[in-house]
């Protein structure tokens, strides 16, 4: 199990490098070493899970530094996250592969995109299954470079490159205080090993505990886009469609959420970290579903519904329910990525990005329309689609941490927070989704047949269908393979059991019967955690209904309209997600700017100028002393007798 998941993670890689290698020389050879490793990747990743099972712990691999008390290993650890999880990147990620292979047939830059999607998935995969925390590391930041590579893939455009630069600066904002929280955790604990932190939590969560925790929360907010570093992921649009798919769905922004889980126990021993989580999920929960509504891009709909789903994840986690939020992110990877692709298709059926410039596109592609109705409504959590499971399973968790805290659990704050918030977020879902429904498939089209109708949008022509033509098998097949666990996931939910048991206790161990796991959460609890709840199910059912039947009442009155218009006053600043890029310019790159010109005046008009001064003197004080030793002897003899004179004098006068 340890060599197939080694080898999961080291063919994407090679790949990526004989990628470069081929270069443009052969653009079929690219193709072949784009999919062919990662169908391997994915068949080994699946491997993996299928010989898990509900096994266990298990972690293999050499010490990479033999000296020093921190030593850092190149081991592999396995459990039934680990597992999951690497099933689900290395699946997308083919796919992802497979419709690029179609999407982008004429971009002259396709096998370094190819070879930084594969590079891209193995950092990931490592990321996953690493059993280190500085290897960890190495992963995420690889994920960083590649995400400012794919993000910038048109650099040509200047949208583009300040996507790039943007998503790689914010991140990296978030990372300083990751890598810190890093070490106070190794430094801790006496170990970088994954294992050896989250098995040995010290009781009553000390100091370095909270430390640890809290600090981390700042790569997973920049990673998962949380607030208040979400304002990269929906500019991160300026890049390929089939790169959105990736990055939403299984690799970059859900690395947050991934290491959060994996590292559960810490977490569990510090309330405050939880409640900085609980308090962050709230926010970011509802701030970007109503961002979400206002938006007129497709691909930044769905970007804000990314943030906004990803913050029930964390919500979850927050909240104690650490399967739910694991089962939750099993089943938006599905989703989401079946999302973006098919939104690919949409933008090129319409010739434009933009929702009001769509319209009637349900008779063009019925594959895409029906693959995007399951993916919508599977956002929205419509029962018994897969959304509405895993959905219902964090509000459960919710609920039950609000109105019965564990002792040595979650706070109920956490709770309360986390379930007020997700209810709202679940109607605004239902609102943003059912007004992306009617308005792209429905009613007549509003754009021009035959040019684009937005000639700004990322996506050149050339590298998808034109425009009404026939969609390719490669982009087809992906959707429809997306759809299965899209619709049909959410059933091990009805489960008491299996996730919970293939997943374990907080440490990955498998559970014992009558006896608590090393996170604080009885046996009893955790399982307690997927099933859906009559109570708060019937309450989200209604306020789905209620935020899909109001935009459908209103665009029944006027189809011409856009329901956006429903939010009011709220509608401007929603549309620009509440000005949070305002507000950063205002709190970080001015003062930054300021400061860095006080510190270039210091630099230039005291450093510098003191060196110079320093320079300028000496050469002023040479030059005159030179003056003195011309080699005229009468100028000598003149200063000599000056001097005796000089003498003489002063004698005579102390005489």
């Amino acid at each position: 199990m340890i060599t197939a998941a080694a080898l999961a993670t080291g063919l994407p890689f090679l790949a990526a490098l004989l990628g470069l290698a081929v270069g443009r020389r052969s653009p079929a050879a690219a193709r072949v070493l784009a999919v062919l490793p990662l169908a391997a990747a994915a068949a080994l990743a699946i491997g993996v899970a299928a010989a898990h099972g509900d096994g266990g712990v298990t972690e293999e691999g050499p010490r990479l530094t033999p000296t020093g008390a921190l030593g850092i290993t190149l081991s592999l650890r396995i459990d039934g996250l680990a597992a999951l999880v690497g099933a689900l990147v290395a699946v997308v990620a083919l796919l992802v592969q497979i419709y690029s292979t179609a999407y982008m047939r004429k971009d002259e830059r396709y096998s370094s995109y190819a070879a930084l999607i594969s590079l891209f998935s193995s950092a990931m995969l490592l990321v996953v299954y690493t059993g280190d925390l500085l290897v960890l590391l190495v992963g995420w930041e690889v994920m960083g470079i590649c995400s400012y590579f794919l993000i910038g893939h048109y650099w040509e455009t200047e949208v583009a490159r300040a996507a790039a630069v943007k998503a790689f600066l914010v991140t990296k904002l978030g990372d300083v205080p990751f890598l810190i929280g890093i070490l106070v955790l190794g430094a801790g604990s006496g170990s970088f090993r994954i294992g050896a932190i989250v098995d040995n939590v010290p009781p009553g969560g000390p100091a370095y505990i909270t430390a640890g925790a809290i600090l981390m929360l700042g790569g997973v907010a920049g990673k998962s886009a949380q607030v208040p570093l979400q304002t990269w992921l929906p500019d991160a649009m300026a890049g390929p469609t089939p790169v959105s798919a990736l990055i939403h769905a299984a690799t970059m922004v859900a690395a947050g959420v991934y290491v959060v889980a994996r590292l559960y126990p810490v977490y569990l021993a510090s309330t405050a970290a939880l409640v900085v989580l609980a308090v962050m999920a709230a926010v970011t929960m509802v701030f970007s579903a109503l961002a979400a509504f206002a938006q007129d891009d497709l691909k930044r709909v769905l970007a804000w519904s990314t943030v906004s789903q990803l913050a029930y994840m964390t919500g979850g986690l927050a909240a104690g329910g650490r399967d739910a939020a694991v089962f939750h992110l099993l089943t938006h990877g599905a989703f989401k990525a079946l999302l973006f692709l098919a939104a690919g298709v949409v933008i090129h059926l319409a010739g434009s990005g933009r929702i009001s410039d769509m319209g009637g596109l349900r008779h063009r592609s019925p594959t895409v329309f029906w693959t995007t109705t399951a993916g919508l409504a599977a956002l929205v959590g419509v029962p018994p689609l897969s959304g509405f499971f895993s959905k219902e399973a964090v509000i459960g968790a919710a609920e039950h941490t609000a109105l019965d805290a564990p002792v040595g659990g979650p706070p109920a704050a956490a709770g309360w927070l986390v379930l007020i918030a997700a209810l709202l977020t679940a109607a605004v879902t239902a609102a943003y989704a059912t007004r992306v429904w009617l308005r792209v498939f429905f009613g007549e089209s509003r754009a021009p047949r035959g040019e684009p109708a937005n000639h700004d949008v990322p996506e050149r022509a050339a590298e998808a269908p034109a425009p009404h033509g026939e969609v390719p098998a490669a982009m087809r097949w992906p959707l429809m393979v997306l759809a299965v666990p899209t619709v049909f996931l959410g059933v091990i939910g009805l489960s008491t059991a299996w996730l919970p048991e293939w997943l374990g206790d907080a440490d990955g161990r498998p559970y014992r019967s009558g006896t608590a796991d090393a996170g604080l959460l009885l046996e009893n609890q955790a399982y307690y955690d997927l099933v859906p709840r009559l109570g708060t199910s019937l309450v989200a059912v209604a306020l789905l209904a209620l935020g899909a039947g109001v935009v459908y009442a209103a665009w029944r009155r006027d189809p011409a309209a856009d329901p956006a218009r429903l939010l009011g006053p709220v509608r401007v600043p929603a549309e620009r997600g509440f000005y949070a890029d305002r507000f950063q310019d205002a709190a970080v790159v001015r003062p930054v700017w300021a400061l860095s010109r006080v510190i270039r005046f210091v630099d230039t008009a005291v450093v510098d100028a003191s060196v110079r001064g320093a320079a300028d003197g000496a050469w002023r004080t040479g030059g005159r002393l030179r003056r003195t030793q011309n080699g005229n002897v009468q100028v000598y003899l003149a200063g000599l007798l000056t001097g005796i004179v000089i003498l003489a004098v002063a004698v005579a006068v102390n005489a």
